[in-house]
């Protein structure tokens, strides 16, 4: 192996805080040269670093369910360990960060004129978390990862975001650190139980049935307000409504899939008894978020906000379809986080385009832009019709899978969950309705010129990466299948286990 292969992932993350730096040191008598220098450097850092995402994702073996590009070190003491590894569970949510950020650097260009050195170093930073939370096989360094991030989102949220910004970055910081301290202690619990902090092997540990149902309410606290579910969903839509829009890109993108993503990592393998006993209470939760926060999204006349209760909703099927534990659910429910990552933070873009015109998110201030956006409406429908998840958008195979899945599982649950279905081509056609088609009444409307250069470039790769979803779906699905099999053949299949069994007297 090269240099480059060794050390990809440490490289990966190690590029946004080198273009952190080099922003740091920016400076120039021309304030507006500096803003366009940094706004530069950040461009090129966020592409440089989604390239060395397609390098890790063409070099990855999808035949094999063990980890790749693997890296470890002694890090603290002789037991928390520098590891960091992929698998085709994570593979793919390290490069829909890579993929994402450049979009973000571009959507902030014009719109942010303050303080834009430190609102780049924020995304910067924030990327390098992110990265860490998909690759971390140390638990240790995957909850410094996984904590740390709230602390650049915090910034960006409560620096550059809206009127009611301080409230709401103290309310997305409060519930999602709040879940994540019994996290913390289970971790702590899980050393002393079993003198590691390694990932892979807590992975094929067997702890009594007692203590994984604790250990599993313990991760699924910092999980569930992550994702978010129902009922601790309630910061996400505060939380979008004010912050900028790259925040909300981020925030919907990446953000919300650590949740599922640390289902997948911890609960299902590390807990797998208690994964199956608490599976109802996923599904009774799931389900109301899916019917419910439609029905809320439906109402709302802030075009952030309804998107943000869509994307409630759309985590509710991500949730059920985990917790069916067979390969349709689980593979469904990585291909809909992915694809929600894109045409979420797609629709929030397209959501930022209007805004920078008008400067309001009121969805009656529109109204008739196909007769004078014409490129703009065209994009717009079509990220709405990949939310709903119309045939040939990226939107289609996700939903299709997980009900799939949920039919196996229990058709009572398809069922409901496909109420979601109709719920969100409910609240999705509606908005579409009133804002792109219709008479154009507004003279401050008629006024807004169609996407620019600039705005072009940032949707086209959004539309082709959705198409190619769409249509072609196995080329994203052949990295997950190997990894979503193994796990569920390793920990959910009945015979002796491969690690011994950690009694409740043992743990005491």
């Amino acid at each position: 192996m090269t240099i480059i292969d060794d050390y990809l992932l440490s490289l990966t993350m190690a590029v946004p805080l080198i273009g952190a730096l080099f922003i740091l040191l920016i400076r120039h008598p021309d304030a507006e040269i500096e803003k366009r220098n940094i706004r530069s450097v950040a461009l090129l850092t966020t592409l440089v670093t989604f390239v060395l995402t397609l390098v890790l994702w063409g070099g990855f073996d999808p035949a094999t369910a063990d980890f790749q590009f693997v890296e470890k070190e002694k890090w603290i003491g002789d037991t928390i360990t520098y590891h960091v590894g992929v698998d085709g569970i994570s593979v793919l949510f390290v490069v829909l960060t890579g993929f994402l950020m450049p979009f973000v650097i571009l959507s902030s260009w014009d719109s942010i004129q303050t303080r834009v050195k430190e609102y780049m170093i924020a995304f910067m930073v924030l990327e390098t978390l992110m990265i860490g939370v998909f690759t971390a096989l140390d638990i240790f360094l995957f909850y410094v990862f996984f904590e740390g991030g709230l602390i650049p989102m915090y910034l960006i949220i409560g620096v550059w975001g809206g009127k009611n910004r301080i409230y709401a970055s103290f309310k997305f910081f409060l519930y999602t650190l709040l879940g994540s301290v019994l996290m913390l202690v289970a971790i702590l619990y899980m050393y002393f139980v079993t003198g590691t902090t390694d990932i892979p092997t807590l992975m094929t540990q067997d702890f009594a049935f007692e203590v994984q149902r604790w250990l599993w309410l313990a991760f699924f606290a910092s999980f569930a307000v992550k994702m978010p579910m129902w009922p601790v969903h309630t910061w996400l839509p505060d939380a979008h409504v004010q912050a900028p829009t790259a925040g909300s890109v981020i925030l919907a993108g990446v953000l919300l899939k650590m949740g599922g993503y640390g289902f997948l990592r911890f609960s299902l393998p590390m807990f797998p008894e208690a994964t199956e006993h608490f599976a109802w209470l996923v599904f009774g939760l799931s389900i109301v978020a899916v019917i419910y926060t439609s029905l809320v999204a439906l109402v709302q006349e802030d075009i952030k906000k309804l998107i943000a209760y869509s994307s409630v909703a759309h985590m509710g099927f991500v949730t059920i379809g985990i917790f069916v534990l067979n390969a349709n659910g689980i593979e469904g429910a990585i291909f809909q986080m992915l694809s929600h990552g894109i045409v979420s933070g797609a629709l929030f873009l397209c959501v930022g385009v209007i805004y920078d015109r008008l400067h309001t998110r009121e969805i009656s201030r529109y109204g008739g832009l196909a007769n004078n956006m014409k490129i703009y409406a065209t994009i717009f429908v079509l990220f709405s019709m990949a939310s709903v998840g119309l045939p040939g958008t990226s939107g289609f195979v996700g939903e299709f899978l997980v009900l799939n899945g949920a039919f196996q599982y229990d058709s009572w649950i398809a069922f409901f969950a496909a109420t979601g279905v109709v719920l969100g081509a409910a609240y999705m056609l509606y908005l579409v309705m009133r804002l792109i088609f219709g008479a154009l009444v507004h003279n401050d409307v008629k006024a807004m010129p169609d996407l620019n250069w600039r705005e072009k470039i940032i949707f086209a790769p959004l539309v082709a990466v959705v198409l190619w979803m769409g249509i072609y779906p196995n080329s994203f699905i052949d990295p997950i299948r190997t990894s979503v099999q193994h796990l569920i053949e390793s920990r959910f299949t009945d015979g002796p286990s491969v690690a011994a069994v950690v009694s409740p007297d043992k743990a005491g």
